[in-house]
């Protein structure tokens, strides 16, 4: 639905419309939407930031968090007066959303005791190996219980000092409402949801305290995470200090309610409209993940696999790759510089575009040509550290079609791997969603998933903001929780009249990809003597 200037001035003033904020890895974004009305976004700000290497973690500060928070949130006001002509005091409701899993980890004063500890460390491996078989459920080692377990085995001072830890959504909701909980989808990344209570497995529990009895004796787990709340709930109010927090100025007063926190991987369902059994999707960024929604139990344990939860706590099947289109960046970088210095005067998003044209023009199976966008380490695959490796044979055939199409195939490689996994275990899939900037040159990305997944792939015109605009949903879905499920209210509410770019998968496509991936599986052990050699 749009409205006019006049009524969204009148929305504004009235504070009837809701903030979704989201803190990803590489860009802080805030989405403002109209409360009765999702789907309309009234305004947007971002501010990006940046991760750091410090003693061998990836991590940011909290100092960064804040300004960051407030750099976005500074510049959605300034949007809101340039684009309706009101200076934005209060809002209905508010949502937080970030990245999933991870490590923050409290002292009984509210202290950080260390560093934020991203998803990005893979320095957990021992502990995800010992709790998986304990608990007979994939741990990943990016996961918040892996984190606490790893700093248990190597002895870490802190352990004994910590009385709360979360995720860095579920800080900065404690921050401004003084509540610590956090959404089941954000939670089932911490520690295993049971699906009968969509709260923490209770048993699980106890064989994570028997287990740490004699290396920190006195570790009660259940007091140390924050509660489990699905969509929908109430999950307290903005306090005077978490406005002041957003807001310097003191012009945004407090009293909005807040839905509970979720993870990206939750907004991202949510922003695609795939919550219902038998749909999942893609999102692409800095890394890139499939969510599966399941109908059934899987049969096995899968490493490839996280079982975490809608934001409603239905199980999902996760695919996590740490690497995601920033490799695929990188190289069109250095292509927009060859236009630059052509004279060619071509925008970013044009060389982009061009690029992407061009792989239509490339071999099924990219002429013999393989990409790996490893930079970080990379569990699915085997590695624990990357080197993005672009490798071909004498035979290859090299042209820049086909490099261009490696590239994007190269993105979708290690999610590929995952996804065949759910395939042997009979995963039925009607429709995949997929959103993330790589799909904003139309039909390229889009048709490659496809072709990769096997599976229709469609991409919506409303998730415009991503994350940002899927938290701002649930914050507003708390108002309607009461008479609709949240499928029910995404399809009749949010995205009744929306349209969807659906992909089929092309018939040459399909078996291109698998003689990709069939050279590209056989090829990491290249990436692996890499990571050794180099």
């Amino acid at each position: 639905m749009s409205v006019t200037t006049d009524a969204a001035a009148s929305a504004l003033r009235d504070g009837r419309a809701v903030l979704g904020i989201e803190l990803g890895s590489t860009r802080i974004k805030a989405c403002l939407v109209l409360a009765d009305d999702p789907s309309t976004v009234l305004a947007v700000g971002s501010h990006a930031w940046e991760n750091s290497f410090v003693d061998r973690m990836w991590t940011y500060a909290l100092d960064d968090v804040w300004s960051g928070l407030q750099a976005a949130y500074a510049d959605l006001v300034a949007d809101v007066r340039t684009r309706h002509g009101v200076a934005l005091e209060s809002v209905a409701a508010i949502g937080v959303s970030a990245m999933m899993h991870g490590y923050l980890a409290f002292d009984g004063d509210g202290e950080l005791l260390t560093p934020f500890r991203t998803w990005r460390n893979t320095n957990t491996e021992r502990s995800a190996a010992v709790l998986s078989e304990l608990f007979g459920v994939n741990i990943p080692l990016r996961w918040s219980i892996a984190h606490l377990y790893q700093a248990v085995l190597d002895e870490e001072p802190h352990v004994s000092r910590v009385r709360f830890f979360t995720t860095l959504a579920g800080y900065v909701h404690w921050k401004l409402t003084g509540r610590k909980v956090l959404g089941v989808g954000d939670a089932s990344g911490m520690f295993p949801i049971d699906p009968a209570t969509h709260d923490y497995d209770a048993k699980l529990l106890e064989k994570f305290d028997r287990l740490v009895t004699e290396r920190a004796y006195g570790l009660e787990l259940q007091q140390l995470l924050p509660e489990v709340l699905a969509a929908g709930e109430a999950a307290g109010e903005l306090t005077a200090e978490g406005a002041e927090l957003l807001d310097p100025t003191g012009a945004l007063r407090p009293g909005a309610v807040l839905c509970p926190p979720e993870g990206d991987a939750g907004t991202g369902m949510v922003a695609t409209c795939s919550v219902a059994p038998r749909t999942g999707n893609v999102s692409a960024g800095t890394s890139i993940f499939a969510m599966v929604v399941l109908e059934r139990p899987l049969e096995r344990v899968h490493h490839e696999l996280d079982i975490v939860t809608t934001p409603a706590g239905d199980p999902v099947a996760m695919v996590h790759c740490n690497n995601g289109a920033s490799e695929l960046a990188a190289w069109v970088g250095l292509f927009d510089r060859f236009a630059s210095v052509t004279g060619a005067g071509l925008a970013a998003d044009e060389v982009f575009g061009a690029l992407f044209r061009e792989a239509l023009d490339g071999d099924p199976d990219a002429g013999g040509l393989l990409a790996y966008n490893h930079l970080a380490g990379e569990p699915i695959a085997g590695l624990t550290e990357g080197r993005p490796l672009a490798v071909r044979t004498p035979d290859s055939r090299f042209t820049l079609a086909n490099f261009m199409r490696a590239q994007l195939y190269g993105v979708f490689g290690t999610l590929a791997l995952g996804m065949r996994v759910l395939e042997d275990e009979g995963v039925a899939l009607d429709r995949m969603y997929a959103h993330g900037g790589i799909f904003r040159t139309a039909g390229v990305a889009q048709r490659f998933l496809a072709g990769a997944l096997n599976a229709p792939v469609a991409v919506a015109d409303t998730a415009s903001e991503g994350g940002a605009w899927g938290i701002a949903v649930l914050a507003a879905y708390v108002s309607a929780a009461g008479d609709l499920s949240l499928d029910a209210y995404l399809r009749e509410r949010v995205f009744g009249a929306a349209s969807f770019e659906t992909a089929e998968p092309d018939p040459e496509d399909v078996p291109g990809f698998a003689a990709y991936l069939s050279r590209y599986r056989a090829g990491l052990a290249v990436e692996s003597a890499a990571v050794t050699a180099l």
